[in-house]
């Protein structure tokens, strides 16, 4: 009987460790460990610039992709400037039309706007925007468009057509400008209006126009996340 114990003991061990390790693999395995897929966003869209979209109060950013800001200009082919910005919130406006959008939420960024990967009747937005020119690929983020990026620099195609500046080179000598002569270098200007507290980045379009007036409760904000705890919201 005294050698009969720890036999019996080992054993136990031996079966007690398989058990757990099986309980290890069948855990890993069962759906319910798997990652569940983000919900899609769906439904009709308002274009709030080339690259970012409105669908039922959410902003949507369309993932991977940057499209120039809808004050910035474009050489062209030959000779003078267009409105790249404009134009490429209006194509964006026109893949679109009145159908419904479905984008597939890749999480959030910084600022909190769903990234989105988007389609319109099965076709990709955010791949339609960089294969025509419209938009460039975001390499910062992604490499899922650099190989139409380069097809649509070949053919010269859109912004490709003459000179045209990165949107985040642009954003960021518009930020380096303003903050020279913003209070404390923080350059967003906070404007109360009839349609409640909005702010201006350095690239908006308002933004020469607009002035902070103190004793209408308007002021600076030095980050867009500081702007957005405060309760205002940006307009782009």
């Amino acid at each position: 009987m005294s050698e009969s114990v720890p036999h019996t003991v080992l054993r136990r061990q031996v079966a007690s460790a398989l058990a757990g390790v099986a309980a290890m693999f069948l855990s890993s395995s069962t759906p319910d460990a798997a990652v569940k897929p983000q919900p899609a966003i769906t439904g009709r869209a308002i274009v709030i610039d080339g690259d970012t979209l409105d669908i039922g109060g959410q902003r949507v950013r369309l993932e991977g992709i940057d499209a120039p800001e809808t004050s910035q200009t474009c050489g062209r082919a030959w000779v003078g400037w267009w409105s790249c910005g404009k134009t490429a919130s209006k194509a964006l406006g026109s893949l679109i039309g009145d159908r419904r959008v479905d984008c597939q939420s890749q999480g959030r960024d910084k600022y909190g706007r769903i990234l989105g990967i988007c389609t319109v009747g099965g076709d990709e937005l955010n791949a339609a925007m960089v294969r025509t020119g419209m938009a460039w690929a975001f390499v910062k983020y992604s490499t899922a468009y650099i190989a139409l990026e380069a097809q649509a620099k070949a053919a010269k195609a859109g912004v490709w057509q003459g000179e045209a500046e990165a949107p985040w080179l642009y954003r960021q000598a518009r930020w380096q400008t303003a903050e020279q002569v913003a209070p404390d270098g923080c350059a967003i200007k906070g404007n109360v209006t009839g349609q409640g507290h909005i702010y201006h980045m350095p690239w908006s379009p308002w933004y020469g126009k607009v002035k902070v007036e103190a004793a209408k409760g308007e002021r600076w904000f030095c980050s867009e996340t500081e702007a957005q705890k405060a309760g205002w919201r940006g307009v782009y």
